[in-house]
C-alpha cells in the first residue's frame, strides 16, 4: 500500500510540455494527472527546478530527443528540488516530509515528479538536501555540479596547477572555478568583458575570450598554463594546445575534439554531487542564481538560458 500526506493534491497539477520539438516557443504549461508513485519509487512535491542548456538541445529536435529516449509529448528540465510527498511500497531510505534534490530526465519542471529508486542513474536519482542548503540552490546542483567534478577529474587538478576554463561565467562554470579553486589551483577563467567582475568574485583572474586569447592568457600566466577545460566550444582547447598544454590534461564538455577527454556528468565518481552539496552547505561555494521565473513564464526563461549570456543559474519556482 502507498504511504501518502496527510494532505492529498488536488487530481490535477501543472507540467511544462511540448507537443512539438523546437526552440522555447514551443513549451507549454499543461494541466495533467498529479503521477502516483509505484513500486520502489517516491513522489516528490517540486519546489524548484534549474535550467540547463541540455534541456533545450534535446528537446530542440526529433533526432536528438530521440538519442535521449524521449518522445512527444514531452516534459522539460531535469533538475529539481522539493519535498517527498509520497511512497511506494518497498521505497526505503526516504520518508514523507523529507527534502530531497536530484534529477528527473526531461520531466523537472512540472509540481511533481515520481523518481524510481531502483534505477539509480543520474536523470533519475533523488538525494537529501542538507540543512543549509535551500531549494533554489539545490535545484542548480545535479547536472552542473557533476559536470564540473567530472571535468575536474577528467585532468587531475591539483594545488601545482594554473587552469584555463573557457566559458567560466556560465552555470558549469560556476561550480568549475569554485571546485578548482578548492582544489589549490590557480584559475584563469574566459569570458565577456562584462562578466569580468563576476569572474573575480568567484575567484578567477578574468580574460577575455575571442581573437588573441592566447597572447592575453600568456601575458596573464608567464609561468605557463598546466591545464584547461573548455566549457563552450573548442576555443579554449586550441589556445591551451598553443600554450602548451598537453591534450591528456585538456577536457572538453560541449565538443569532440580528436585526442582530447570529454566529460559529463554521468562520468562524475560516486558521491561527487553530495560532496558539493556539502560544500554548499558549509560555505565553501555558492551558486549565483542569475535569475529566477514562475512556471507560467517558462519561456521567458528559456530564451535566457538559451542566449548563453547568462552569469550563474536560472530557476523555475512551482
Amino acid at each position: 500500500m502507498q504511504e501518502q500526506s496527510t494532505q492529498q493534491p488536488a487530481g490535477r497539477s501543472r507540467a511544462v510540455q511540448l507537443d512539438a520539438f523546437g526552440g522555447p516557443e514551443v513549451l507549454n504549461v499543461r494541466e495533467v494527472p498529479v503521477p502516483q508513485a509505484g513500486p520502489g519509487q517516491i513522489r516528490v512535491r517540486v519546489t524548484a527546478a534549474g535550467l540547463n542548456p541540455m534541456d533545450w538541445i534535446m528537446t530542440a529536435d526529433a533526432d536528438t530527443a530521440a538519442r535521449f529516449g524521449l518522445s512527444l509529448p514531452a516534459g522539460f528540465g531535469t533538475d529539481y528540488a522539493g519535498v517527498v510527498d509520497q511512497l511506494g511500497d518497498g521505497a526505503t531510505g526516504f520518508a514523507g516530509g523529507d527534502r530531497v534534490f536530484g534529477g528527473a530526465l526531461s520531466r523537472a519542471v512540472a509540481d511533481f515528479v515520481v523518481i524510481d529508486l531502483d534505477e539509480r542513474i543520474a536523470a533519475n536519482e533523488a538525494h537529501h538536501t542538507p540543512d543549509g542548503v535551500d531549494d533554489r540552490t539545490a535545484a542548480t546542483l545535479a547536472i552542473a555540479g557533476r559536470t564540473a567534478s567530472a571535468a575536474l577529474a577528467a585532468v587531475d587538478l591539483g594545488p601545482d596547477d594554473t587552469v584555463l576554463i573557457g566559458g567560466a561565467a556560465g552555470g558549469v562554470g560556476v561550480f568549475a572555478v569554485q571546485l578548482a579553486r578548492i582544489a589549490g589551483a590557480r584559475v584563469i577563467g574566459t569570458g565577456s568583458a562584462t562578466s569580468a567582475e563576476f569572474l573575480r568574485d568567484l575567484g578567477a583572474e578574468p580574460v577575455a575570450y575571442g581573437d588573441g586569447l592566447t597572447d592575453r592568457v600568456r601575458a596573464l600566466t608567464p609561468g605557463g598554463v598546466t591545464a584547461a577545460i573548455d566549457l563552450h566550444g573548442t576555443e579554449t582547447v586550441h589556445a591551451a594546445r598553443k600554450l602548451g598544454v598537453p591534450d591528456d590534461r585538456i577536457c572538453t564538455i560541449a565538443a569532440q575534439v580528436d585526442g582530447v577527454p570529454a566529460a559529463n556528468g554521468a562520468n562524475a565518481t560516486p558521491g561527487a554531487l553530495e560532496e558539493i552539496a556539502r560544500l554548499v552547505a558549509a560555505g565553501r561555494l555558492r551558486v549565483p542564481i542569475a535569475a529566477s521565473f514562475p512556471i507560467e513564464e517558462i519561456r521567458r526563461a528559456a530564451e535566457l538560458q538559451a542566449g548563453q549570456h547568462v552569469h550563474g543559474k536560472i530557476v523555475i519556482d512551482l
